[in-house]
């Protein structure tokens, strides 16, 4: 989306180094911040953290950490966060509002566990502060894009945050981008939409799984022409459409069709709608491509559907989840345009 000569004359980057002590001052000065989105991100296991002081106490390399400096000169922490945190937590747990961290798991200094910073000794504490970290700092820049494309290429390919996460923390980096990134917050808090969602495992929400549920219900909407084989890919493409303008939302009519939606399946259907069938039940987590199918379909078919009785509904749509013709379209391949235009079709027919 960025194009070489965009790059060429936004981008401008600064390798400093700074010591462990400065960023805790610095951060306790809100000259570089970490943005409570991604405070709620910080996932690292004790062990985790505290091999990386151990780590540091080894002067083994630490990778660097990445900022974007504002128009007001404050630097936003961009990758590095874990990294970061820890060792915040470890020499100032307050300023990140947690608990002293209690080191555990050192296997090299097996002399570190059980101790924190005060117990260290005033060579280590010293050691531990004056310890200089890389960090990159790319210069305050008049493209939003250029922002965002940064966040979302540096921890795209990690372990650590999910695609939605990712998503979640780049549309903040643009102007009304957070208004959209609320809109799908909301939604996932939905009491219908958590009902039919329940089959969703508990693995999935904690890294916003039912936030782009939220995402793909828009994107199954409104953007069904972009679905070319990568749902990841289709999802990004759909939210940028949406954050930089290219693609129409308001607000205020899809937040309606949304809950009229899920009141429908929820009603009709509660937590069996998006799920395998077994014996005329559901049965299994919930699976994507019955999630596009069902939803697609229901927005084709309300109000009409809604004369049915529940027990009918739900017998119709189990007859089709059963059907040769609905696995020929939700199996190998099914991240196809036609096979998702096929499942939506078979479901709406059903339906109506």
């Amino acid at each position: 989306m960025v194009n070489q000569e965009v790059l060429s004359r936004q981008l401008r980057t600064d390798a400093v180094d700074f010591s462990f002590g400065e960023i805790v001052n610095l951060h306790k000065d809100k000259e570089i911040i970490i943005s409570p989105e991604y405070q709620r991100l910080f996932r690292w296991s004790e062990e985790q953290k505290s091999r990386l002081i151990e780590s540091i106490l080894l002067e083994l390399p630490i990778p660097p950490i990445f900022l974007i400096e504002s128009e007001d000169g404050v630097l936003e922490l961009i990758d590095g966060l874990q990294r970061v945190s820890s060792v915040i937590q470890f020499l100032s747990p307050a300023d990140i509002q947690k608990d002293p961290l209690v080191l555990t798991g050192c296997d090299l200094i097996t002399q570190l566990n059980g101790k924190t910073f005060d117990d260290l000794s005033l060579t280590d504490r010293l050691r531990i502060k004056r310890t200089a970290i890389r960090a990159v700092i790319i210069r305050k820049s008049g493209e939003e894009l250029v922002k965002y494309e940064l966040f979302k290429r540096l921890n795209t390919g990690g372990a650590l945050l999910s695609a939605q996460e990712i998503r979640n923390c780049s549309s903040r980096m643009i102007a009304g981008g957070e208004d959209f990134y609320r809109t799908i917050q909301n939604l996932a808090a939905n009491t219908n939409f958590k009902t039919a969602i329940d089959r969703l495992p508990e693995n999935y929400v904690a890294q916003k799984g039912d936030e782009e549920l939220v995402l793909r219900f828009f994107a199954v909407k409104n953007f069904k022409d972009g679905y070319k084989g990568n749902v990841e890919e289709w999802l990004d493409a759909y939210m940028e459409g949406v954050i930089f303008g290219k693609l129409h939302f308001d607000a205020v009519a899809e937040v309606a069709s949304f809950e009229a939606v899920f009141d429908f399946i929820s009603q009709n259907f509660g937590k069996d709608a998006f799920a395998r069938t077994k014996n005329g039940e559901g049965t299994g987590r919930l699976a994507p491509a019955y999630f596009e199918a069902a939803v697609g379909g229901a927005l084709r078919v309300l109000p009409g559907a809604a004369a049915h009785g529940a027990d009918e509904l739900k017998r119709r749509l189990y007859d089709v989840y059963a059907s040769e013709a609905f696995k020929d379209v939700t199996g190998p391949g099914a991240n196809t345009i036609p096979k998702l235009n096929g499942r939506i079709d078979l479901v709406a027919a059903a339906l109506a």
